[in-house]
């Protein structure tokens, strides 16, 4: 069983940048691609990214591509995901999750963080 705890959530202006983490805990990270995903307040769940477990592929969803990156350092079972460029449409709770798979689709991931929040004012 794996544990997802996201943080580096917070307010940041348009334009500015955050950082979110997630450290894994309760199995072997290296086994395990990640992803992460946002809910913005009264919308589905979206893919944001995903990386392989070895950090060699990754993809991303075309709302977020050139202005997000995600990577992983499996030393410290943590994955990042690096947020430029910010735009209030950003704004949403943002989930990491783990599957043995490496997957884009939201259904296919069997372990979920409890979720951090991005609010990107205008």
């Amino acid at each position: 069983q794996v544990q997802l705890v996201e943080s580096g959530g917070g307010l940041v202006q348009a334009g500015g940048s955050l950082r979110l983490s997630c450290a894994a805990s309760g199995g072997t990270f290296s086994s395990y691609a990640m992803g992460w995903f946002r809910q913005a307040p009264g919308k589905e769940r979206d893919f944001v990214a995903t990386i392989s477990r070895n950090g060699g592929s990754t993809f991303y969803a075309d709302s977020v591509k050139g202005r997000f990156t995600i990577s992983r350092d499996n030393a410290k079972n943590t994955v990042y995901l690096q947020m430029n460029s910010l735009k209030p449409e950003d704004t949403a709770v943002y989930y990491c999750a783990a599957d043995p798979f490496l997957t884009t689709m939201r259904a296919d991931f069997a372990y979920w963080g409890q979720g951090t929040q991005v609010t990107v004012s205008s």
